[in-house]
């Protein structure tokens, strides 16, 4: 039989199987930009063995976040023959981790739908105060992450004061006493800050720091929370919807509590730089005090008014001349004017003896045809008046 029809009917009986669930350990993976497919290869590590497997982008995308080379996974895969090549492979239409794997899954899961919600946004966080007066403490009982937060802000600010609340951090009743704890301090108007410590552990160990229970807790409270799950490779849910997270209990205490002896260190350093800006100020003025002093208006002001006085009394001097001039030959204009109108004036010709006769009503005659018989006139002279009647 040739190789080819071998090859068919190989694939032929196996394309009657069906889907079955398979473990291994992923020792090669292709992603490549842009294609549809995914590339895997599945390691037995007991027997050295390895097969090939394929899948479509959106199946390995459910879990890319928690899925990379060497996690062990079960797949839920079809077996298919590839019959040009002789090569068989398992097209898979779920993949799933194993283990912890399945357990960073969920959460990445729930870390999404959170953050869709806006629960994780920066906008929505609130800001630590300066100098806490009180602040609420969530933690173990008698535990590690209580001394190094107590002792290390104490140290920090000795005047600053805690509300302690000892629940229990991992197991069952984990989660309800820490939200419990959470929200009784956020109703205490005194707390400033609440810090929720616990010094590292396993991934299932922390799984309470990342219940929704607790996320949305965190969220709801008007007091700024931080996040102090000593945990460096996988941060908890609290760790995104804290106001403030810390890498550590102790840094927790450094990030919530000022330190007196750098703040005093910054106080002197901001009055040395007051001081110098003063002494800069000052001497700037004080040189540009000295240039204006210095300029011949202000060292002898007196000088200028002397040079002017000179000035000031010759056009004094030359406005009287100019008036005096201007009055005198306006006299002569008016004693002149006054004389001609002297000359002029019709009182002068009466003066030398010559009268004006008036009518009634204050007309001069000037011809004997103006009046009439027995008319009643003035006659007016030099030094008064007197009446006539028209004799015809």
């Amino acid at each position: 039989m040739p190789v080819g029809e071998v090859s068919r009917l190989i694939g032929g009986w196996i394309d009657r199987l069906g889907a079955i669930w398979v473990e291994g350990q992923i020792t090669q993976l292709s992603r490549r930009p842009g294609a549809g497919v995914v590339f895997l290869t599945l390691r037995d590590p007991s027997y050295d063995i390895s097969v090939s497997v394929t899948c479509y982008r959106q199946v390995f995308d459910a879990v890319a976040d928690v899925v990379s080379e060497g996690a062990r996974v079960v797949v839920l895969a079809k077996p298919e023959w590839y019959a040009p090549r002789g090569q068989l492979s398992l097209r898979a239409a779920e993949i799933r981790p194993v283990g912890v794997g399945e357990l960073l899954a969920r959460l990445e899961q729930l870390k999404k739908a959170l953050a869709a919600e806006g629960l994780f946004a920066a906008e929505r966080k609130k800001p630590l105060p300066f100098l806490p007066q009180l602040i609420g403490l969530v933690c173990g009982r008698a535990s590690a992450a209580e001394r190094d937060v107590l002792e290390n802000a104490r140290h920090r600010w000795p005047a600053v004061r805690f509300e302690v609340r000892n629940v229990a951090v991992q197991g069952v009743h984990a989660v309800p006493q820490v939200v419990q704890a959470v929200k009784d301090l956020d109703a205490i108007d005194d707390v400033d800050v609440i810090i929720v410590a616990r010094g590292g552990g396993s991934v299932e160990d922390l799984l309470p720091f990342s219940d929704e229970q607790l996320v949305r807790a965190v969220a709801a409270c008007r007091t700024p929370v931080v996040s102090a799950i000593g945990h460096e490779p996988d941060n908890p849910l609290l760790d995104h919807v804290a106001d403030v997270r810390a890498s550590t209990p102790t840094d927790a205490a450094k990030k919530a509590v000022p330190d007196v002896g750098e703040e005093y260190e910054r106080v002197r350093m901001l009055r040395d730089r007051a001081r110098r800006c003063v002494e800069a100020f000052i001497e700037r003025e004080e040189r540009g005090l000295a240039h204006a002093l210095a300029r011949p208006s202000i060292e002898d002001p007196h000088r200028m008014i002397d040079e002017r006085a000179d000035h000031v009394a010759s056009l004094l001097d030359r406005g009287r001349r100019t008036l005096g001039h201007l009055l005198d030959r306006a006299d002569s204009e008016l004693r002149h004017t006054h004389a001609r109108v002297v000359a002029l004036s019709p009182a002068a010709t009466l003066q030398r003896g010559y009268a004006v006769l008036q009518k009634a009503d204050g007309q001069v005659v000037r011809d004997p045809g103006e009046v009439t018989a027995d008319e009643a006139l003035r006659a007016r002279v030099a030094e008064g008046e007197f009446s006539v009647r028209v004799d015809t």
